[in-house]
C-alpha cells in the first residue's frame, strides 16, 4: 500500500509540473522557458478575440432561430384565426342576405356590414402573415443554416484544436529540455529536442495564420448577423404597423355604419306631415304677417327663440327650408297650422314646427353656426 501511495503521489506531482508548464507558457501570454520560444501577446489577444466572436455569433444564431420560431408560431396561429374569421364572415353574410325580419332589416344590414369588414380584415391578416414569412422568417432561417456562419465556426474550431496541439507540443518540448539538462552531451536527446521545437514552431505559425482567418470570417459573420437581424425586425414592425392601421380604418368605418343602424332603431319615429296641412304662406304673406303680427288669425307671435332640429326635412318648395339633424334655427314665427318660419346658416324659410325642439340654453359656438 505504501508503494502504491508513493507512486500515486509521484504521478500527481508530475501532472502538476506539466500543468504549471502550460500555464507558464500560455496563460501568461507566450511560450516562455525556452530559447526557441518567444512570448507572443498578439496570439493571446487573437485567442481572446476569437473566443468573444465565437460566443457572439453563437448568441446571434440562437436569437435568429428564436425569431424564426416565434414568427412561424405566429403564422400557424394566425392562419387558424384567418380560417375562423373567414367562417364568421361567411355566416354573417349568409344571415344578412337570406333572412328578413318583420320589424325591419336593421340587423341584416349590420350583419352584411360586419361580414364585409371581417372579410377585409382577414384578407389583411393573410397579407401580414405572408409578409412575415417571406420578409422575416425565410431570410433569417437562411442565415442560421447558411455556409458563411458554419465555415467561420469550423475555422475557429480548427484553430482551437491546433492551439491544443501546440500546448501539448510545448509540454513535449519541456520534457525534451529536461532530458537534455539531465544528460548533457547526449546527441539523440538533442536531436529529439530540436525536432520537437521545430514542430512547435510550425504549429505556432500555422495556428496564428488560421486564427487570423477565423477571426476575420467570424467578424464578417457577426456584422452580417447584426445588420440582417435588425433589418428583419424593422420589416416585421413595419408590416404589423401597416396591418393595424388598415384594420383600424376598417373598424372605424364599420363602427360608424353599425352606430347609424342602432340610432335608426332607437330613434323616435319621425313625425309625419299631415297631407291636409295647408302649405306654408308665401313671403308676400309673411311680410304682411310681420307687419300686422297676425295673418287672418293664422299666426301667433312667440318672439324669437332658438330651436334644435330633431328630424331631417327636405324642402318641397322654394319658401321651405331644408333641415339637418343637430342644426340650430332662429324661429321667428309659428303658425297655427303647424308651420314655423326661421333662419339657419344664412337661409330663411318655412318648415314643420314639430321637427324642431326649443332650446333655452345653447353654446355660443352653436349660435354662431346659425348665422
Amino acid at each position: 500500500m505504501d508503494a502504491i501511495r508513493k507512486q500515486a503521489s509521484k504521478l500527481r506531482e508530475q501532472v502538476a509540473r506539466q500543468q504549471q508548464a502550460v500555464l507558464n507558457k500560455f496563460g501568461a501570454g507566450g511560450y516562455g522557458g525556452s530559447d526557441n520560444m518567444v512570448t507572443d501577446e498578439r496570439e493571446l489577444h487573437l485567442h481572446q478575440r476569437l473566443e468573444k466572436l465565437y460566443i457572439s455569433t453563437r448568441a446571434g444564431k440562437h436569437y435568429q432561430r428564436d425569431v424564426v420560431r416565434g414568427v412561424e408560431g405566429y403564422i400557424v396561429t394566425g392562419s387558424k384565426q384567418v380560417e375562423i374569421g373567414t367562417k364568421l364572415s361567411e355566416d354573417s353574410r349568409k344571415y344578412g342576405s337570406e333572412n328578413t325580419c318583420t320589424s325591419g332589416g336593421t340587423l341584416c344590414r349590420a350583419a352584411l356590414s360586419y361580414a364585409r369588414a371581417r372579410a377585409q380584415m382577414e384578407k389583411e391578416r393573410g397579407n401580414l402573415l405572408k409578409a412575415l414569412g417571406t420578409q422575416v422568417a425565410e431570410p433569417l432561417r437562411a442565415m442560421v443554416v447558411g455556409a458563411p456562419l458554419e465555415d467561420a465556426r469550423h475555422l475557429a474550431q480548427r484553430y482551437d484544436r491546433m492551439r491544443q496541439d501546440a500546448e501539448a507540443q510545448a509540454i513535449e518540448v519541456s520534457k525534451r529540455q529536461a532530458k537534455v539538462r539531465e544528460m548533457p552531451g547526449n546527441s539523440e536527446n538533442a536531436m529529439k529536442l530540436e525536432a520537437a521545437e521545430a514542430k512547435l514552431q510550425d504549429l505556432t505559425t500555422n495556428m496564428n495564420i488560421l486564427g487570423k482567418e477565423a477571426a476575420a470570417a467570424l467578424a464578417a459573420v457577426e456584422a452580417q448577423q447584426q445588420r440582417l437581424t435588425l433589418q428583419r425586425l424593422i420589416a416585421m414592425v413595419e408590416a404589423e404597423r401597416s396591418y393595424h392601421q388598415v384594420v383600424l380604418q376598417i373598424l372605424d368605418q364599420l363602427e360608424g355604419e353599425m352606430i347609424s343602424e342602432r340610432q335608426r332603431i332607437e330613434a323616435p319615429p319621425t313625425p309625419s306631415v299631415d297631407n291636409n296641412m295647408p302649405p306654408p304662406p308665401s313671403y308676400e304673406e309673411v311680410n304682411g304677417v310681420y307687419a300686422s303680427q297676425t295673418h287672418n288669425g293664422s299666426t301667433d307671435s312667440m318672439g324669437y327663440f332658438l330651436g334644435e332640429v330633431l328630424f331631417p326635412y327636405s324642402a318641397v318648395s322654394d319658401v321651405e327650408l331644408n333641415l339637418s339633424v343637430g342644426d340650430y334655427i332662429v324661429i321667428r314665427k309659428v303658425t297655427n297650422n303647424g308651420w314655423a318660419e326661421g333662419e339657419c346658416k344664412g337661409r330663411a324659410g318655412w318648415f314643420p314646427f314639430s321637427y324642431i325642439e326649443r332650446r333655452d340654453r345653447v353654446l355660443a359656438s352653436k349660435v354662431a353656426e346659425v348665422f
